[in-house]
């Protein structure tokens, strides 16, 4: 176990591409528990009770992403569809291989043509472009299935690794009802989260990363609910 945290940790401070071992891996359960673990044991033991006291001396507002969730899409959400995609969007693309990088591309665009479809700017040439990107992303990636890691990618690495991390834990601002400087300690969690979730997926591989991130998902938002 201290092998394992002390490589996480000889990772964090200079990031490097690895070839994830997939799930099938005979230690890959063990290296996942591990992960978990230590992910919920910092989250936990150290970040929430810290943030809860300066939340409550600043006090400032709660989170509103889950109010805007029907409790019957909670846990769906929480532990399927958030992990699925946040992992897809925010870590799919570390490995440098050019298909990956097109699939992020094109989910952005196609996230990017939704925001036009809701807010009625081209609204009809926007829809239009949501569904041909259902077309152009998998014909992309299939087309690109052979090509190799994006020229000049393991250079980049470790800055990419970093920004990733910090634009995933940077955009839970979005949770909140108003912004202010004194929310940015706010989301040390999901830089936490971001920390371990990139080891992991670089260790074991995507999918992985989604299993960590669903368990730790629905083990918080459980113990959120039970009022512990």
């Amino acid at each position: 176990m201290r092998a394992l945290f002390a490589e996480f940790a000889a990772w964090l401070a200079r990031p490097r591409l690895l070839a994830p071992m997939g799930l099938r891996a005979p230690e890959a359960r063990a290296i996942l528990l591990r992960m978990l673990g230590l992910h919920l044991a910092v989250l936990l033991l150290v970040l929430l009770p810290l943030l809860g006291l300066w939340q409550k001396a600043l006090a400032l507002p709660s989170p509103e992403a889950f109010d805007q969730v029907s409790k019957v899409m909670l846990v769906p959400f929480v532990v399927v569809i958030a992990p699925v995609a946040e992992e897809l969007a925010f870590r799919g693309w570390l490995t440098g291989r050019v298909r990956a990088v097109w699939l992020v591309f094109c989910g952005f665009a196609a996230a990017g043509f939704l925001a036009m479809v809701n807010f009625h700017f081209h609204e009809v040439p926007a829809s239009f472009a949501v569904l041909g990107m259902g077309i152009v992303a998998p014909a992309g990636w299939w087309w690109l299935r052979r090509r190799g890691v994006v020229p000049g990618f393991e250079r980049a690495f470790p800055a990419l690794v970093w920004l990733s991390i910090l634009v995933f834990g940077l955009s839970h601002l979005s949770n909140y009802p108003r912004l202010s400087w004194a929310l940015l300690p706010m989301v040390l969690p999901q830089v936490w989260a971001g920390m371990t979730l990139s080891y992991t997926r670089m260790r074991i591989g995507i999918f992985g990363a989604m299993l960590v991130h669903a368990a730790a998902n629905g083990i918080s938002v459980s113990l959120a609910l039970l009022g512990v």
